[in-house]
């Protein structure tokens, strides 16, 4: 693992698909536990060094509520699985862990 690059956890609702061609361009990239709380997910996250992918607005009001993270990535279900990974092979491409600690970015459509 480079330091300087950033690494994902995907939220139980995106699918899984998305990890997959993640991993087939080299990215880490690990999906989170089915069942599992919301601030359990942001936790583990965090405590891995990952930046938290979701569709889930309950990150948001985590993240306005003062929890420390490792970043939030949040889209919406209109969001294809082509636009979850253009998207998070961009922000790989351009953004460091420390950009991204505690920050939010809402994915847009990336077209390449």
């Amino acid at each position: 693992m480079e330091p300087d690059l950033i690494r994902f956890y995907l939220d139980e609702n995106l699918s899984p698909e998305i990890a997959k061609q993640l991993a087939q361009h080299g990215i880490d990239v690990i999906r989170g536990p089915l069942g599992v709380a919301d601030i359990r997910h942001l936790q583990q996250a965090t405590a891995l060094g990952r930046v938290l992918c979701t569709r889930d607005r309950d990150f948001l009001r985590l993240h306005a509520a003062g929890e420390q993270h490792a970043g939030i990535i949040k889209g919406l279900k209109r969001h294809t699985i082509g636009d979850w990974v253009n998207y998070l092979k961009f922000a790989h491409s351009i953004c460091s862990p420390e950009e991204m600690r505690n920050n939010v970015e809402h994915l847009f459509r990336v077209d390449y």
